[in-house]
């Protein structure tokens, strides 16, 4: 399976998702961050994903400006939609959909914080995807995050894919590092990447990775 791991730029519409979809025929699904898209935009997207036969996963802003989860299939349909869970207490389900005979699990953003426990229960979890808002305030951020990733991986033998917007900081403080990572099933890390904007394909059943340039450059 081929994943386009995208860090665009925040932006009131969706070009490059869409320029994403268009340059990059050969992936199966596309993984783009937290909050990229709105509820508004949700349909659009659903026809892209269904005119094109990609997987979308990201999250969206509904219109109380409240972040949810989502994953459309290459039918163009949604077949993860939530809200996100509160700081501090227990993972919202479901956090699992299934297309095609694969088991995604999700993860947003700060959730994987959660993922230890919340997920402890879902079995045959095969692609873990945690799409995040922006990047981290600072390094031990960085380090924690890669570090709960990694053992999310180990615990459910599972391939955990994160990535943030390649702009904005965490509440405005005005400093961010963009990141992108891959854990294989057993915790390695194929792909740890900081202020690094560049585009990724991973492709799951060789575990290598393509690296192209960013959009957002």
């Amino acid at each position: 399976m081929k994943i386009l791991i995208g860090q665009p730029n925040r932006e009131k519409g969706m070009n490059q998702l869409e320029m994403d979809v268009q340059s990059h025929k050969s992936v199966d699904l596309i993984l783009y961050p937290e909050s990229y898209l709105n509820e508004d935009q949700i349909v659009r997207t659903c026809e892209l994903a269904k005119k094109n036969h990609v997987s979308i996963v990201t999250g969206y802003k509904d219109h109380q400006n409240l972040d949810r989860v989502l994953i459309i299939n290459k039918s163009g349909e949604v077949i993860l939609d939530r809200s996100k869970s509160l700081e501090g207490e227990q993972l919202n389900h479901p956090s699992k959909a299934e297309e095609g005979g694969i088991t995604y699990g999700y993860l947003l953003c700060m959730e994987v914080f959660q993922g230890l426990e919340g997920l402890r229960d879902e079995t045959s979890l095969d692609i873990i995807f945690n799409p995040i808002g922006v990047g981290m305030f600072s390094e031990e951020q960085y380090s924690d995050w890669s570090g709960e990733a990694s053992k999310i991986a180990m615990q459910q033998e599972a391939v955990v894919i994160g990535a943030s917007h390649a702009d904005g900081s965490y509440r405005n403080c005005g400093f961010s590092i963009p990141i992108a990572y891959c854990f294989d099933k057993n915790g390695e890390a194929l792909l740890l990447s900081k202020n690094d904007l560049r585009t990724r394909i991973i492709d799951t059943n060789t575990n290598t990775i393509e690296t192209l340039e960013s959009l957002s450059t």
